[in-house]
């Protein structure tokens, strides 16, 4: 039996909430990392000519340890953040963390911090790695010294009152991503692009916004840190990689459950707006959403219902498949998780 903190798990939300210890690490320009160790966790010192807070150099990831239904922590598919951990770096001039040092350095905090992961189904332990440019650093250019740092907190389900079918607005004001940006980077600067609309959306009674492509407004994107889905008949579809999207785990993770265990036919292509407002079923993943129905879209000030407005069979069995695999209450036939 896994050790508990004296939580209580019932109310936990999701949000910050100090543990232990977390990992850093630095590395010079030639991507040196080294001295990587776990520190306790608290505040940090940081230069105001640090490269990350005058040019916005940083990245970060998001993943979930879980108390699974045989009694131990474990990972979903880490290696897929440690392989695109290393890409954004490379877009944002970053030292590339080796594949080898990242997951070492996950399972080390994760494994101090294990006392810190929810009771089995009552949540997970959100670890957040990041990294950025730390160097003072004065004029347009990388930095020359970076950290690599990993901070957990132990959460909740994202909805407390159960899953709720989002009410969404489709921008028209705002992009989420230019077309050759860093859209397909987990880069600072595309979360803080969004801060405003959000805002102005649940003002206006919206739950999220979903965002357009720059360079054709008739398609769609993403819904703020998710991924879009849209099921119509037996096709599953997906916006496609251009370069402005990001390349969600979770996003991967249901176009293979969907193709392997329910047989859709799935496809990655340029998704039409209005193909949305007639579809049988729209949802959004994410690390933190997992798999969440969307009921209604907004768009030019009308309302579009998706079907009965409730989470569809299609969505509802992912789900449940995901959610089964990731607690290890199904068999892991893709070799996804990993134990802690």
């Amino acid at each position: 039996m896994l050790k508990k903190q004296n939580i209580d798990w019932d109310s936990l939300g999701f949000g910050v909430y100090p543990t232990r210890s977390m990992w850093t690490s630095s590395s010079n320009s030639n991507g040196d990392w080294k001295n990587g160790k776990l520190i306790p966790y608290g505040n940090i010192e940081i230069s105001p000519a640090s490269g990350v807070l005058n040019y916005g150099q940083g990245i970060f990831e998001g993943m979930k340890a879980h108390h699974s239904a045989k009694d131990r922590g474990v990972l979903f598919r880490p290696d897929m953040n440690a392989k695109r951990i290393s890409r954004s770096c490379k877009r944002l001039c970053m030292p590339e963390i080796p594949e080898d040092y990242f997951m070492n350095a996950i399972l080390e905090v994760a494994r101090d911090n294990i006392d810190f992961i929810p009771p089995y189904s009552k949540g997970g332990l959100y670890i957040r790695p990041v990294v950025w440019g730390t160097a003072p650093t004065l004029g347009v250019a990388p930095a020359s010294e970076y950290t690599f740092m990993i901070y957990t907190a132990p959460v909740g389900p994202y909805f407390k009152d159960g899953i709720k079918p989002l009410n969404l607005i489709a921008s028209q004001s705002y992009h989420r991503a230019a077309p050759k940006g860093i859209g397909n980077a987990k880069a600072i600067g595309n979360y803080s692009s969004t801060l405003l609309p959000v805002k102005e959306a649940k003002a206006a009674g919206f739950d999220e916004v979903l965002y357009l492509k720059a360079d054709n407004e008739k398609l769609v994107e993403e819904v703020g840190s998710a991924n879009i889905f849209m099921l119509r008949g037996e096709q599953l579809v997906t916006p496609r990689l251009t370069g402005s999207i990001l390349d969600g785990v979770t996003r991967d993770s249901v176009l293979k459950l969907a193709q392997d265990k329910l047989g859709l036919e799935i496809k990655e292509e340029d998704l039409l707006l209005e193909d949305l407002f007639k579809s049988d079923e729209v949802f959004c993943t994410g690390t933190a959403v997992v798999i969440t129905p969307v009921g209604c879209i907004t768009y030019n000030n009308k309302p579009y219902k998706i079907k009965d407005g409730k989470m569809g069979p299609v969505a509802s069995e992912i789900r449940r498949l995901l959610v089964s695999i990731q607690l290890e209450e199904e068999e892991d036939t893709f070799g996804w998780i990993h134990s802690i």
